[in-house]
């Protein structure tokens, strides 16, 4: 029979390690990549990491779609901007998963197969010029509403990436409102085509926080895990509370008859949410959900041969800085610039 260790040179049970891993989210400490966590908290933050990620990349594509017809320089300008960042968004993402031990490759092949999916707003197409603006009001809006409480993430290499990112996004937000606010006091046409967007726009908007509540299969935990900080209904409604004077000040409606203020409660009533066409979306049948996938099929195939010549050019450094070092130069000694000639002698 054997006895067992003592305590002090035992290693952990996963019971230890659960607790202890509790203990530290309990007390708002940061999980990092090395410290140990649970098979469902790291595929809890893969999933929304990666969704995140494949957000920003394909989010890229609507906005994109109007650089070109840009009405100025200025704004052709800013639009450029805001689309570089947010592949940048979507590089500090993808990092951040790679951190939980998923390579970049394996997220993308599944994004590419249709096994991850993107934010839904992205399914919609921006028909006009106003568009632009409309999604950087809401739809960027929306995603720092949603995106702030982030920065508080219990995962760590999440949380740093998101300080960042809700820094750009805040700008882009910014950016969105001056447009509308530009288009709403300008023609008569302007005015109705910022209208038209708001129109459309609003309600995706609203899905973007995700099914309420009660239907949701991963919101609870993931607040008791702190990844989230609230609800997809709380934040809804503080994204609702913010719009209204907003939309106020643009001289734009909200496209909602129920939408009033209500004294008790303290927030803003508004109107029932179409749920069946958010679960369209989710399932491939909207607007541009086969579109938005086959370009960003094309463009990674199109760029395969740079990931290509990077991962050449990589082993050939790699391969160089294991060389032993060679002879050193030969120095030759220096010519003078006014050599003497035919045994001429100087003086």
């Amino acid at each position: 029979m054997t006895t067992a260790p003592p305590a002090e040179q035992r290693s952990p049970g996963p019971s230890e390690l659960e607790r202890a891993f509790d203990a530290a989210v309990a007390a708002e400490e940061r999980i990092e990549p090395r410290d140990w966590m649970p098979d469902a908290y790291r595929a809890t933050l893969v999933r929304q990491i990666a969704q995140h990620a494949h957000s920003e990349i394909i989010g890229m594509q609507p906005e994109a779609n109007w650089i070109t017809r840009a009405p100025s320089l200025r704004r052709k300008a800013i639009l450029i901007a805001k689309v570089q960042d947010e592949a940048g968004h979507g590089l500090y993402l993808y990092s951040a998963a790679e951190t939980l031990g998923v390579s970049r490759d394996e997220l993308l092949d599944k994004l590419h197969a249709g096994r991850q999916r993107y934010s839904s707003i992205f399914n919609y197409p921006t028909l006009t010029w106003a568009d632009v603006g409309a999604i950087g009001w809401l739809v960027d809006g929306a995603a720092i509403t949603n995106q702030v409480p982030l920065c508080r993430c219990s995962y760590g290499p999440y949380a740093r990436a998101m300080v960042r990112i809700c820094k750009e996004e805040s700008f882009h937000q910014r950016q969105g409102y001056e447009l509308l606010l530009a288009l709403s006091h300008g023609t008569e046409a302007q005015h109705a085509m910022a209208q038209d967007a708001v129109d459309r726009w609003w309600w995706p908007s609203l899905m973007m926080f995700g099914p309420p509540d009660d239907r949701s299969a991963h919101s609870a935990q993931s607040m008791a895990w702190k990844i989230k900080r609230h609800s997809n209904d709380e934040l809804r409604q503080r994204f609702v509370d913010i719009c209204v004077p907003q939309a106020a000040s643009l001289g734009l409606t909200l496209p909602d008859p129920d939408l009033r203020w209500n004294e008790q409660r303290g927030h803003h009533d508004f109107g029932a949410i179409d749920w069946d066409e958010f679960s369209q979306v989710l399932k491939g049948n909207g607007p541009c959900n086969e579109q938005r996938i086959d370009q960003r099929r094309r463009a990674h195939d199109d760029g395969a041969w740079v990931r290509e010549a990077a991962s050449a050019h990589a082993v050939k450094r790699r391969a160089r800085a294991t060389e032993p070092p060679g002879p050193p130069p030969a120095v030759s000694s220096p010519t003078p610039r006014h050599a003497p000639q035919n045994g001429a002698t100087t003086t």
